[in-house]
Order: C-alpha cells, then structure tokens, then sequence
C-alpha cells in the first residue's frame, strides 16, 4: 500500500486548497480512511482533521467543521481533502491515513498505512 499526497501550498488566510491522497494497493472498501496534521516534530500534537468509513460517513474535527470536506473519488482513486475558509491555525504537514481495521474501520484509531505528508501554511 502506497499513499502520496499533494496540493499543500501557501495560501492566504481565507483562502481555500484542495488536497489529494493517491492510495495504489488500498481499495476505498476495504476500511476507513482519513487525514491528520501534525506540526513536525511534535507527535503530541497530531490532531484527526477528518474521516470517512468504508460507507461514505464522515466525522470532523471541530475546528473545521464547515470549512473542510473530506471525499473518496472512487474513479482516481483517491482521498481528497478540500479546505475552504482557511486560517492561520490551519498552518501544519497534513497527513493521508488509511486502515483502522482495529477499529471496525470507523473513524479515527490506529491506521496501519501513512503517506509522508504535505506541508500547508496559511500566512499573510
């Protein structure tokens, strides 16, 4: 399983991005599937920005709830992440996760596969 993500950038506050995770070897049927952020360096402060089950539910943080969807599109084969309203607090690598088997591939939990990451800054 492979997960690669892209469309991190510099945006103003305000501002929208839209991020993709290309997953190969991972079916979106197989389990759940999300995207974290984390400030390098600062595993503590990893924080789930949203999720989506193998049905299509999804949960977000309260911080973005509003401002971010989170998508499969099952023709790419990807998990895209798209983020409107964008705040300087948004500011972190933001991470593709998937396979939260141990968790009956709901939302959040352990997932056993991880992209490297991409960085987002919002800054004026």
């Amino acid at each position: 399983v492979k997960l690669v993500e892209s469309g991190g950038g510099l945006v103003q506050p305000g501002g929208s991005l839209n991020l993709s995770c290309a997953a190969s070897g991972y079916m979106f049927s197989t389990c759940g599937m999300a995207w974290y952020r984390q400030t390098p360096g600062r595993e503590r402060d990893r924080m789930l920005v949203a999720a989506i089950n193998r049905r299509g539910a999804t949960y977000y943080a309260d911080s973005v709830k509003g401002r971010f969807t989170i998508t499969h599109d099952t023709a790419k084969n990807t998990l895209d992440l798209k983020m409107n309203s964008l705040k300087t607090y948004d500011t972190s690598v933001y991470y593709c996760a998937a396979d939260n088997r141990d968790s009956s591939c709901g939302h959040g939990g352990k997932y056993y596969y991880w992209g490297q990451g991409t960085q987002v800054t919002v800054s004026s």
